[in-house]
């Protein structure tokens, strides 16, 4: 470890782990019970040793958009263990049969569980491996730990984040040393999700914030009259926080805005559907650039910017009825977008101009929400030093083996996996979502586990081969 590492964090004492995930959303927790599940099946001394280290200050999953009544967008079955294992005991089924409501849910004769039920069941699964997990901790930087010019482990350094209180977990793991703690760790996975995208030119602050802070602070606007929320986007979260505005705040004017002439149903047919199946990453990663750009083309009506069917009726129906009663306070202002935001002493003045027009129109607003989605953090922004020796294709993108590890150069033998964010371009749509989690989290399993064997036999070889050396020595010794 270098002098300017060791000034921040002090080295671990205990073992290196064979692995410590970044982030502890459903990505790394399915891979924590792939991981338990192996521990609990594998022979003596083949158990694999893991430690995680999330920001938040518990368990928590798009916590402001837990709407009361939205339902999940993928089947149940998709949760984090079913496509992989259908007998675990992390399924959503065995957690129906634990919380006492498994003929409950089956006479409900639905496959899409509400969102909060959804998170519910992701925080009881969270809560077995809470020994594992250092919560209310950054991750900010990750160090490669050279031996012999080669690099068989890293330093994860992380600190306490801002505005979380740190909880137990993953005790024997590190040791805190003044502004950090450091954990070795023989492989990396970062799943550190995604980041929210504001337009161009926009900033958040007290009365302009993104919708995944919706729950934590439309509370806080109740205690006074309202003139309009300006909600912006038209993908389904927009839809969902402007029907949400529109039932919390009956005196205020709900503005939506959008480039789009409507809200775009989502594509969730069957044969649509098959690009989420756990063999259609196999078809993606396999198929030539051109292709990929081509399938991504085709089926980005599955996921991106848009909205349930039945979702957009009910909006559509609002409008109408307001119409009829002559008090409209859904409005919807298509083709048109958003070019600046001002904060006011009290609010935030929304400016939207006309694709067609040109005509710009003002929107003071208690609040601007902007449901303009996500971005996948780039990997590299972690790794230091480690990123000069990631290899990456023509268009810059990170090289992603099909076992969902970083492509390095040859000096570096401890692997660093991604859970993904930024791999589509090379393992497809489903990178980012819910539906392949249960398969992908086995599979990284797999490979940590097929690459320590083959490390193992890499050093049987050399200590063989050191044997072999002495052993020949001592016989030309004899022989002179």
């Amino acid at each position: 470890m270098s002098a300017g590492h060791a000034s921040t964090a002090q080295q671990e004492t205990t073992p290196t782990q064979d692995l410590v995930g970044i982030g502890f959303g459903p990505a790394n927790l399915a891979l924590a019970i792939a991981i338990a599940e192996h521990n609990g099946q594998c022979a003596p001394g083949q158990t694999v040793s893991s430690a995680f280290v999330e920001r938040q200050g518990d368990f928590g999953w798009h916590q402001g958009m837990l709407l009361e009544g939205a339902t999940m967008q993928v089947s149940f079955l998709k949760d984090l263990a079913t496509m992989r294992d259908p007998g675990s005991r992390f399924t959503f089924l065995r957690y129906l049969h634990d919380r006492g409501r498994l003929a409950d849910f089956i006479n409900q004769k639905s496959f899409f569980p509400t969102r909060v039920e959804f998170h519910d069941y992701l925080r009881w699964c969270a809560a077995s491996f809470a020994d594992r997990v250092s919560y209310g901790r950054e991750a900010v930087a990750v160090r490669p730990v050279e031996r012999g010019g080669l690099v068989e482990s890293f330093d994860v350094l992380s600190r306490p984040a801002d505005g979380a209180g740190g909880t137990g977990g993953a005790g024997g793991t590190g040791v805190e040393g003044g502004a950090g703690r450091v954990v070795r760790a023989r492989n990396v996975v970062l799943g550190t999700g995604l980041r929210p995208r504001l337009p161009q030119g926009i900033t958040a602050g007290e009365h302009v914030w993104h919708n995944r802070d919706l729950l934590f602070r439309a509370p806080g606007l109740k205690k006074r009259p309202h003139r309009r929320f300006t909600v912006v986007g038209a993908g389904q979260s927009a839809a969902e926080t402007a029907d949400y505005l529109h039932r919390t705040f009956p005196d205020a004017e709900i503005c939506a805005v959008f480039t789009r002439y409507g809200y775009s149903p989502a594509d969730d047919s069957p044969f649509a559907n098959r690009i989420f199946d756990p063999s259609a990453v196999d078809d993606f990663y396999d198929a030539p650039e051109d292709a990929k750009q081509a399938l991504l083309g085709y089926h980005g009506n599955t996921n991106y910017s848009v909205v349930d069917g039945d979702l957009i009726e009910q909006l559509y129906r609002t409008v109408y009825q307001e119409k009829v009663a002559g008090a409209q306070r859904l409005r919807i202002l298509n083709t048109r977008e958003l070019t600046g935001v001002e904060e006011l002493p009290d609010g935030a003045r929304a400016v939207v101009r006309s694709l067609t027009t040109k005509e710009l129109i003002t929107l003071d607003s208690d609040a601007v929400v902007l449901a303009t989605g996500y971005r996948p953090c780039d990997p590299r922004e972690l790794l230091g030093p480690l990123a000069d020796e990631c290899l990456t294709d023509g268009q810059g993108r990170l090289r992603i083996d099909r076992d969902h590890r970083v492509r390095m150069s040859d000096r570096v033998r401890g692997g660093v996996y991604l859970q993904g964010a930024g791999t589509e371009h090379t393992h497809g749509i489903t990178s980012s979502l819910l539906s392949t989690l249960a398969v992908r989290s086995g599979e990284i399993r797999d490979s940590l586990l097929l690459r320590r064997a083959g490390s193992e036999e890499l050093d049987r070889l050399d200590r063989l081969g050191a044997d072999l050396g002495e052993a020949a020595g001592s016989v030309a010794a004899h022989s002179g």
